[in-house]
């Protein structure tokens, strides 16, 4: 086979030629004009057809990672005692409970599709939790539920039609895969607001649960390095769904769904799914009995070019595809579609050459791929080469030969960051809107952002595979058994407020972190890990990039400074995604907004309590404090639009007094209850735990009528956000947790306490609110607007 031919590339010697900008504009390449010089310099030559593609998807910064991963690893925090893999596969792994000497870990993953998700909704947000499943499999581990993050639009604004369809079709999309596929789905959160009306959000997280002795590396296998391994491609036949997906995920929406890449939305088919499953159980298991190491992953962004050139990179090894020999669904598709597309539910695995035969008879004849889906299967498509290069045959002609590490890693920016005009922030004192706070309370409860969300995740499946201890809505965090037959379960919740990240970038980052490890406490959770996925706006954009190195540094410093696990144990960052462009081409950026997603131990669920208070004569606790700092709150959002307060900034010595004081509350079994004041104050907080006191219907009865200790009026302190956790403690038990508060340092305030009659009662200086349990829950659940969206 002869080397590249001079007329079988593309010259670049000319990057601002108006005939190549014409050919790239027609192929869909977003290629910067000092990147194909670069490409050029790197290849020592013009590039072909094929190259260019390749280098399109593989320098997006949906694979790349281009403009962040400096950032990435210099401001978050990764290591830890328990860490097994950090940042870097496609997933994080820590050791998560011991058992007969056996470490057994938790996979956690994170990911974003929110181009796909606002072009074709339903197959956007299908394939995204398609994706993010494939990534905990390609661990060697067993999936046990996904979580869904979703941010959307104005539903009453402008574009309130749309708004609405794409929130139908996200739900929609959830649903039809993860309860096909018989993945439970845990939870997660859904916020609306008009910066995301033409670049909704769909952040995805996925749990898994593999043996330390069983982690599968998604890389080629150290032995590559000495003998040839083949390159096994698995699943559906290669087609042109999702062609260009990841250089298309790296650009600006145009907002005009006539110009919007459809194209670039991958299919899903959930079905297929299980069985490719089923079957690589039966092949990981055959692999381990044989002390068989091999690598696998799946193939997401950039297809078959990526998944091979990243697992050779890796392994630290080269490799050779012969994109002839790829089962497809036509033979008309061409070498660069073949190469780059992102043709759903397919995998690689790099495996030694005497293990090939039964790795295809197990997928082929065993589990009958061929016949079940027309064209699927698993076939050898190429080998590892200890030349570090990548290499792709079409035919007698090779369309790709670079270096491996060109490809992957051949591209890093420092982009400018410039910090946005500072705003003087309006004391409480001047709020421009002030409601009676009874109505403001009601009108907040029935709010989009706060209203009763179980319209939308009742769709999904939380309880098939029967781990499902606490589901979403119940409580602060959802609670699954770990393993069945023991009483260790895990803990997962998410945080993140875009509205504070618009406000401060900064505090955005901390809160995200902290509103996950607080909902993770609220059910007796000790926080291992966090999983962070960063949307934001364009990075050339050097007041994007700002938000953005603050939105990370918060992250990173919220995980230093949180020491729950002991005094000098970080919590690591595990796993994650940035998600940049969502910013359409005649709009602004979205608010910044990083999704933090926790995972925490219980170690006995029996002690996890889901937020409704449970008995009559119970004492009502806060832990931690009030604050009159409305920045960033729904309160402030609503009623106070055009104004900028003070956001909330955290005591993180208090803070970690506050979270081990309620985890040993737990654990002494006194918390009957715990619910963190978060979206809507601490009387949205209040009336959700007597809401959430169904059957019981108790309510509680509150005093504030000693005031609060600053000059801001009552309203500032009751609906900003934040400010600490309400706890239920059964009276017998007090003398045991307020000796814990004692020897944690913590700071506590007794509220008031629960009573029989469903009422909740609230005393303040110069008022007093009394609503009943079927008023509070009209407002959240029957009146509330997310019933409207599935009317």
């Amino acid at each position: 086979m002869d080397g590249i031919r001079k007329e079988e590339t593309i010259a670049l010697d000319d990057p601002q030629d108006a005939g190549l900008k014409r050919y790239l504009a027609r192929q869909n390449i977003s290629l910067k004009p000092n990147e194909l010089g670069c490409i050029r310099s790197l290849l020592g030559r013009d590039p072909t057809p094929v190259e260019l593609h390749i280098f399109n998807v593989m320098w997006s910064e949906h694979c790349s990672y281009k403009s962040s991963k400096a950032l990435l690893r210099s401001l978050l925090p990764t290591e830890a005692a328990h860490v097994v893999l950090g940042p870097g596969e496609d997933a994080g792994i820590i050791r998560f409970y011991e058992k007969d000497k056996r470490h057994h870990c938790l996979v956690l993953a994170h990911e974003s599709h929110n181009h796909p998700s606002q072009v074709l909704p339903v197959e956007g947000a299908a394939t995204g939790i398609g994706g993010i499943v494939r990534d905990v499999y390609c661990m060697g581990a067993e999936v046990i539920g996904c979580l869904d993050p979703l941010r959307f639009g104005d539903p009453d604004g402008p574009n309130a039609n749309r708004v609405r369809a794409i929130v139908r079709g996200v739900v929609d999309g959830i649903a039809q895969y993860g309860n096909a596929l018989g993945v439970p789905n845990y939870g997660g959160d859904t916020y609306f607001d008009a910066s995301f009306d033409d670049n909704c959000l769909v952040n995805v997280v996925a749990l898994g649960v593999v043996a330390e002795e069983d982690i599968v590396r998604s890389r080629a296998p150290e032995n590559a390095k000495r003998e040839v391994h083949d390159i096994v491609l698995i699943g559906k036949p290669t087609d042109a769904s999702g062609f260009g997906g990841a250089a298309f995920a790296s650009a600006r929406l145009s907002g005009d769904e006539v110009e919007e890449r459809q194209e670039a939305v991958q299919i899903p088919d959930p079905f297929l799914k299980r069985v490719l499953a089923e079957a690589t159980r039966v092949v990981l298991a055959e692999a381990k009995q044989n002390s068989i190491d091999i690598g696998f992953k799946d193939l997401g962004a950039g297809g078959i070019s990526c998944v091979v050139s990243e697992m050779a990179q890796a392994g630290g090894v080269g490799a050779v595809v012969d994109l002839s020999a790829v089962n497809k669904s036509s033979a008309q598709l061409a070498a660069e579609v073949i190469a780059c597309s992102e043709t759903q539910e397919r995998y690689a695995m790099i495996v030694p050459q005497g293990f090939t035969k039964r790795v295809c008879e197990i997928y082929n004849e065993e589990f009958d791929l061929p016949h079940l889906y027309s064209g699927a299967g698993a076939y050898v498509i190429g080998h590892t080469t200890p030349e570090k290069r990548f290499k792709l045959k079409s035919g007698e002609s090779l369309v790709c030969d670079a270096g491996v590490d060109a490809i992957t890693t051949g591209i890093e920016y420092e982009r400018e960051k410039k910090p946005r005009a500072s705003r003087g922030y309006t004391s409480p004192l001047e709020l421009t809107s002030r409601l009676a706070t009874e109505e403001a309370l009601m009108s907040l409860l029935s709010s989009w952002n706060v209203a009763d969300k179980s319209i939308l995740f009742r769709h999904y499946d939380s309880e098939v595979r029967g781990r499902a201890v606490l589901r979403p809505g119940e409580a602060d965090a959802a609670v699954a058994i770990f393993m069945p037959g023991e009483s260790v379960g895990v803990a997962v919740a998410v945080g993140g407020n875009s509205n504070l990240g618009r406000v401060d970038p900064y505090l955005g980052g901390v809160w995200a972190v902290l509103e996950a490890v607080r909902n993770v406490a609220c059910v007796g959770g000790l926080a291992l890990a966090v999983t962070d996925c960063l949307n934001y706006g364009d990075p050339e954009d050097p007041h994007v990039f700002w938000d953005f190195t603050e939105g990370v540094r918060g992250v990173g410093d919220a995980c230093r400074d949180l020491h729950l696990i002991d005094e000098t144990e970080v919590l690591p960052v595990v796993s994650g995604n940035v998600s940049f462009y969502n910013q359409s081409g005649n709009g602004d950026p979205i608010a910044p907004t990083p999704i933090v997603a926790c995972a925490g131990r219980v170690d006995d669920v029996s002690v996890s309590r889901g937020l409704g208070f449970k008995k009559d004569g119970s004492r009502v606790v806060l832990l931690g404090g009030l604050h009159e700092r409305l920045g960033g709150s729904e309160y402030a959002r609503l009623f106070a639009a055009g104004q900028w307060f003070e956001p909330p900034r955290p005591d993180f010595t208090a803070e970690n007094a506050m979270l081990r004081a309620l985890l040993d509350g737990f654990a002494e079994k006194a918390v009957l209850a715990a619910h963190d004041i978060g979206h809507g104050g601490v009387l949205v907080t209040l009336a959700e735990m007597v809401i959430k006191s169904a059957p019981f219907d108790l309510g509680c009865r509150i005093d504030f009528s000693a005031g609060f200790s600053g000059a801001a009026p009552a309203d500032a302190y009751l609906f900003s956000e934040y400010g600490g956790i309400v706890v239920e403690v059964d009276g017998d038990r007090w003398p045991v947790l307020e000796k814990i508060l004692q020897r944690c340092g913590a700071l506590w305030h007794e509220l008031g306490e629960t009573t029989g009659d469903g009422r909740l009662r609230v005393s303040l200086p110069r008022d007093t609110i009394e609503l009943s349990i079927v008023e509070l829950d009209g407002a959240s659940r029957a009146h509330g607007k997310c019933n409207q969206l599935f009317a």
